[in-house]
């Protein structure tokens, strides 16, 4: 027995340790395990720790900072990891060092992404939608500098409307793109001079490749945008958080330059279409105008015949007063008369005072009557004044007149060789066209 027991080799507790690390390494230097993610947990470090499961067992395992991840990982999450097997001596177990791991289906990233898109929507954070502006200076842009995304945005701009476009260049898949993405929306707001709006775009790509606009902060950042947001992320067909948070979703990244810009074309049309009614429209006014002017011009009284007439009437009067007069005066005559010599001394007293008594009357009602006939003149000499032929030129209107006195047609005035316009401040002989332009 004793014999025996030293043919047994003895290992130290590390030398077992080690001995077993080569051999489970060598062995398992290269494998894939598909398993649930349960009890997952990011380290300050950056280091990830959990365990893939299954229905029976548990398999420990370890990411270091850095692997690259094709989608969000935590717990419940079925997944593909690809890395080695190892023992881990301190604890005297075993586990896995995962260099790659993506989600084992769709299936699992679209429940994630549903039950993302649930818990944000009671949030309230897709409510907020506003007008996208009808005429940006600037544009901003929120893309990969390179490919054909950015070239179809700015080509796009450049045919629709020419502006200034501000281009932040970002990750659009992989680790810290979503980081990126946030960065660049809260970096375009906190600008003095902010864009007029947002372009967030990538091209088409699978589930996984666009995972990074179904992030929260991503998502987030663009509902607390102050400045309107157009995505365009993937092709018509795909479907991200942040399309939902935007003001305007895109199918394409050529269609939310359309979006954001308007048609110049359709514009110097329009503004070619509104000079075209506001040239009809001021010739009809003109020609408007013209007949009110005529009719007004048909309307004014003949002022030579009416003064005429007012100066014969006063006439009239005057005759009817000299001939009032003479009779009266011969009346006097004759009862002066008739009175006798012996008394003529008081008779004349007494013819003077009943001639003044007479007179008075007639004095009174011939003063009565020249002051009325006075204001009824000069009535009406205001109302010729108002109306004359002077203070209508100095309304701004003029008078043609030829050979054979005033013209009224454009036609007669057309056949003339020479005529004279009339203003307020004087008369210009002018020579009329044979033929009328357009000035419109």
């Amino acid at each position: 027995m004793y014999a025996q027991a030293e043919e047994v080799a003895i290992f130290s507790v590390s030398e077992i340790s080690q001995l077993l690390k080569r051999v489970v390494e060598s062995q398992f230097s290269q494998i894939c395990v598909r398993g649930e993610i349960s009890g997952y947990k990011l380290h300050g470090s950056g280091h990830a720790y959990f365990a893939l499961r299954d229905a029976e067992c548990v398999l420990d395992a370890v990411m270091w900072r850095g692997t690259k991840t094709s989608a969000p990982l935590q717990d419940g999450l079925e997944v593909i990891a690809t890395g080695k097997l190892t023992t881990y001596g301190g604890r005297s177990k075993y586990q896995m060092v995962i260099t790659h791991v993506e989600a084992a289906g769709q299936g699992a990233l679209l429940k994630i992404l549903q039950d993302r898109k649930i818990k944000l929507q009671k949030e309230g954070v897709f409510d907020r939608k506003r007008e996208l502006p009808k005429f940006p200076m600037l544009i901003g842009v929120i893309t990969s500098p390179t490919g054909a995304v950015i070239r179809d945005i700015l080509h796009r701009i450049d045919d629709r409307f020419p502006c200034h476009v501000l281009v932040w260049p970002v990750l659009v898949q992989g680790p810290g793109a979503a980081d990126q993405i946030t960065a660049a929306i809260e970096g375009f707001n906190r600008f003095a001079q902010r864009p007029d709006v947002l372009i967030v775009a990538r091209g088409g790509g699978s589930l996984e490749d666009l995972w990074a606009f179904n992030e929260e902060n991503v998502v987030r950042a663009a509902a607390l945008s102050d400045i309107p947001i157009i995505s365009a992320v993937g092709h018509e067909t795909d479907t991200t958080l942040i399309d939902f948070a935007s003001d305007r979703r895109a199918p394409t990244p050529t269609a939310a330059a359309e979006f954001a810009t308007p048609d110049q074309q359709s514009l110097k049309l329009f503004v070619g279409e509104s000079e075209t009614r506001f040239r009809r429209m001021m010739i009809q006014i003109q020609e408007r105008y013209r007949l009110m002017l005529e009719n007004l011009t048909g309307r004014i009284p003949d002022l030579p015949t009416i003064v005429l007439e007012k100066s014969q009437r006063l006439d009239e009067w005057y005759e009817r007063y000299v001939r009032s007069s003479m009779v009266f005066l011969e009346r006097q005559q004759q009862a002066l008369n008739s009175i006798k010599i012996p008394s003529a001394l008081k008779n004349i007293e007494q013819a003077e005072q009943l001639l003044q008594t007479s007179v008075q009357p007639l004095m009174a009602a011939f003063s009565g009557c020249f002051s009325e006939k006075e204001q009824a003149l000069k009535w009406q000499a205001m109302l010729l004044n108002q109306n004359s032929y002077q203070r209508t030129l100095e309304k701004g209107f003029c008078l043609v007149e030829g050979d054979k006195g005033v013209i009224k047609s454009a036609q007669v005035l057309k056949a003339m060789k020479e005529a004279s316009i009339h203003f307020a401040d004087g008369k210009v002989r002018v020579q009329p066209l044979k033929e009328q332009r357009n000035l419109f």
